[in-house]
């Protein structure tokens, strides 16, 4: 199982020229945890999630996103994502062909995965994800 199989594809973003207050209100109307930031030409900055909205000062978005973004492609097995997030102590990837946003894949998408009876292949302990 890779990439593809999991992502979420409607992927909701926001410029980094944004609000902290305009960043809240996505995060909170759209029931989600943290947003690609992109700039005007499609280019993955960074991500930025309420963890930065507590964490960090700043007025706007790009002054709190996590950057660079770490990216995976569409080929990326589920296992090597699940350990990537471990790793890194991430909670969402984007999916990334070339420059262009194909997707994210987070945590939930991949416990959704094993939920639906799925072949998920992890030898990073969900719980640690």
């Amino acid at each position: 199982m890779v990439a593809r199989d999991v992502m979420t594809r409607e992927v909701i973003t926001i410029n980094p020229a944004a609000t902290i207050r305009e960043l809240s209100e996505i995060l909170v109307r759209n029931r989600i945890s943290g947003v690609p930031v992109m700039d005007g030409k499609g280019k993955i900055l960074g991500v930025v999630s309420e963890a930065d909205v507590v964490e960090k000062k700043g007025k706007r978005v790009g002054s709190i996103l996590s950057a660079p973004a770490i990216t995976v492609t569409e080929e990326t097995p589920v296992e090597e994502i699940a350990k990537l997030m471990t790793f890194r102590k991430v909670k969402r990837l984007p999916v990334a062909r070339g420059a262009k946003l194909m997707g994210i894949v987070n945590r939930a998408d991949i416990v959704r995965a094993i939920a639906l009876g799925e072949q998920v292949s992890l030898h990073t302990p969900v719980y640690d994800l």
